[in-house]
């Protein structure tokens, strides 16, 4: 019988591929950090909750007993992918499973100078050496990128960042849930597969503010700022150096309406999705 496991089955990407899969009438088992109002409304939805780390070999190797094809997923705002991904490809071999679907970044290569990215790239094939068949995703910006800033938005009406004028095609969580989902619930194909993922259109952040402007209804400002000067936000938004790297992220395809059948959402569908969050509460 397929049953699935779920890393990061709170998180942007891991909670919206689980309402894919029960979408799919596909038996899922979480796995997640702490019991909580989250967890608990997953579990209401027939979704089974095991509490572990993915730093922890034992907690791992159990969630995957039972197990034909797992999401692996690794936050990328602290280091330690490389050691959880050599627990996970180990424990997911023993257990024998099936497949796995890894979310990797579209900048992971050899010769990237972001560490985050070359740990993904290297993470990328350990998981290539366990012999199970993977498929590597490999998403650019997520649109989901602009609530970390949304405190900016919401009380100071603009946001900064160290982009200048670049272009990139933000892709929602969302539509990374449903290609995993998809995956998943059909893997053979996908086997061995690298999937670069991307929005529908590149933007730069000067059209991200117009946007923003345009549906909340008041002029919202892109404040290029240089990357050092940015570091020093970043870093009082606690969020460490290893996430503040960043490599290269343009480009666009069709792969989402592919895999899935659906096109990948607009940026002025997410934002007004959204809404609330850049708006202020009196």
């Amino acid at each position: 019988m397929k049953k699935v496991l779920i890393t990061g089955a709170t998180g942007a990407t891991g909670g919206n591929a689980i309402n894919q899969l029960l979408q799919l009438k596909v038996p899922v088992r979480a796995l997640v950090h702490k019991v909580d109002e989250r967890s608990e409304k997953l579990s209401s939805q027939g979704v089974e909750i095991v509490r572990g780390d993915l730093s922890d070999f034992e907690a791992v190797s159990d969630a995957l007993k039972g197990i034909t094809a797992a999401y692996f997923v690794f936050p990328v705002k602290v280091p330690g992918i490389l050691e959880a991904t050599a627990f996970f490809a180990q424990a997911a071999l023993e257990q024998g499973v099936g497949a796995i679907v890894n979310m990797s970044q579209i900048s992971a290569r050899r010769i990237a100078k972001s560490h985050a990215a070359q740990n993904h790239w290297i993470a990328e094939r350990l998981l290539d050496r366990s012999g199970i068949p993977v498929t590597h995703l490999r998403p650019t910006f997520f649109a989901e990128w602009l609530t970390y800033l949304s405190e900016s938005i919401r009380e100071k009406n603009m946001f900064p960042l160290p982009f200048g004028d670049a272009r990139y095609a933000p892709i929602a969580a969302e539509d990374q849930g449903r290609v995993i989902a998809a995956i998943l619930n059909d893997s053979a194909e996908h086997a061995g597969k690298i999937y670069p993922l991307y929005g529908p259109k590149e933007l730069t952040q000067y059209e991200v503010a117009d946007i923003l402007t345009q549906v909340l209804g008041r002029k919202i400002t892109y404040v290029p700022v240089e990357i050092a000067a940015f570091s020093e936000i970043w870093k009082e938004m606690g969020y460490s150096p290893y996430i503040r790297q960043h490599g290269v992220f343009s480009g666009t395809n069709d792969l989402v309406e592919k895999l899935t059948g659906q096109k990948p959402m607009q940026m002025v569908d997410y934002i007004a999705k959204n809404k609330p969050l850049f708006v202020r509460t009196f």
